[in-house]
């Protein structure tokens, strides 16, 4: 048996009920995210259920992107995230072996790729 351990979060961004600053979605906090560096992200509803995870090579364009475009899994969902959280893993091997256990362990509500569960 494989024994996987999740990354604990480098940063975490909750999302603002009256934002007084720029904002997307409510976030305000995309400026803790690194730019440079790849890694996993999750994204969760205000019950703490995991609705999305995803992975990318430089995580703050990659998590904005999922906010501003029309190809996004939860393109119409977005008003449903609360918290993002964000491990920064360099290594592209781990990213995909974390992103495809996070999906399957925890049941993503919106991926919808990767999914080896009924």
């Amino acid at each position: 048996m494989i024994n996987i351990t999740i990354p604990t979060p480098d940063v975490t961004i909750l999302k603002q009920d009256a934002p007084e600053l720029s904002h997307i979605y409510g976030f305000t906090d995309f400026h803790l995210i690194t730019r440079e560096k790849g890694g996993i992200f999750m994204f969760y509803n205000n019950k703490d259920e995991l609705l999305f995870v995803g992975k990318a090579r430089k995580l703050r364009p990659r998590i904005k992107k999922h906010f501003e475009d029309t190809v996004s899994p939860i393109k119409n969902n977005r008003n449903e995230v609360t918290k993002i959280e964000v491990c920064v893993v360099e290594d592209p091997v781990e990213r995909e072996i974390y992103e495809t256990y996070i999906v399957n362990t925890y049941r993503a509500k919106y991926n919808v790729d990767k999914v080896l569960f009924n």
